[in-house]
């Protein structure tokens, strides 16, 4: 088959569509064939040698695909050959073919296409693990969401609007804060210009947002604990600025505020079974009811992975990048 390779990190062009060996299903794992996979931010870093993959997984990046199940390696049950299905990795998904444990696969939502399905699972799984597993997001509660513009953050607008959230959003750009708006966000943040803390004090009236999801980190820490609220919870998923920052312990106290720092592709595989469990129970019946769905910026071939990173690093694009296998 053929994959995108890095024989060397780098920029984009250190991505080189490449012949590699077929991969075979282990133990309670399926074979795909690959329609489609999404870029992640995660993909970025391993091109750059800054995220490897955990022991065991593919070398080669891309953590979410769609495609149809072409081979089942022992003890697998419930899923049999020409089913079409997305599925969560550990990496591998920018190939031609992929092994997947069975626990991470999910059936295509009716009223979503192959391919399309492709920009689904790791957002899926990412917002819903974060957003309610862990922050325990609940109705008529306010939570701000950065970087609203992005594949996770169009979910997690989606998905808190479906529960009954108010959401706010952080974007860099008038027209990215319009999308967020046609999503379901009503506090629109325009990060360049306004402060996220002023403006959430003030469209809350002073009382600050429950739960805040954060892909910046660092740079962020100390003004996401100024915007909790009393029993505020701050979810971090991302370090895009920065891995270390100071906390002030006291306000967090007198908050009774709580913050948690995540990561999904690392985890074990009974974790991201159970992760994907509650997304196929909770989450695909709104993607099939039409109040929530895949938000895709761009579909491009596989073999022009470095311009699909190079739209990801830009920030220009609203969504998911898709890269189609063909």
């Amino acid at each position: 088959m053929h994959a995108i390779t890095i024989p060397e990190p780098g920029d984009a062009e250190a991505l080189v569509w490449a012949e590699v060996p077929d991969p075979v299903p282990g133990v309670g794992e399926v074979l795909l064939q690959v329609t489609a996979s999404a870029v992640n931010r995660a993909d970025i870093l391993q091109r750059q040698g800054h995220y490897d993959p955990p022991p065991g997984a593919s070398p080669y990046p891309g953590l979410e695909c769609s495609g149809r199940v072409a081979g089942l390696g022992p003890g697998v049950s419930g899923w049999a050959v020409g089913d079409e299905v997305c599925a969560l990795l550990g990496g591998g998904g920018y190939a031609e073919r992929v092994a997947v444990p069975a626990g991470q696969l999910l059936p295509v939502p009716e009223g979503v296409t192959l391919a399309r399905a492709a920009a689904l699972p790791e957002v899926a799984a990412t917002v819903w693990s974060n957003l309610f597993m862990v922050a325990h997001l609940r109705p008529g509660e306010t939570v701000l969401v950065h970087g609203g513009s992005s594949g996770i953050g169009t979910m997690a607008i989606q998905l808190a609007k479906a529960v009954g959230a108010r959401v706010a959003v952080t974007a860099g750009t008038r027209e990215k804060l319009e999308r967020c708006a046609e999503l379901g966000a009503e506090i629109l943040i325009d990060y360049r210009e306004q402060d996220f803390v002023e403006e959430i004090e003030r469209a809350t009236e002073g009382a600050g947002a429950d739960v805040v999801l954060d892909n910046m980190g660092a740079r962020y820490l100390d003004r996401n604990i100024r915007t909790l609220a009393v029993n505020g919870r701050l979810a971090i998923i991302g370090m895009q600025g920065g891995v270390k920052g100071e906390l002030d312990i006291g306000r967090l106290l007198r908050k009774r505020a709580a913050v948690t720092a995540t990561s999904l592709r690392a985890r074990p595989p009974e974790e991201k079974a159970a992760i994907v469990s509650a997304v196929r129970e909770h989450v695909w019946p709104l993607v099939e009811a039409g109040r929530v769905r895949p938000v895709v910026d761009r579909e491009l071939p596989m073999d022009q992975a470095a311009a699909a990173h190079r739209v990801v690093e830009g920030s220009g694009h609203v969504g998911k990048v898709l890269l189609l296998a063909g």
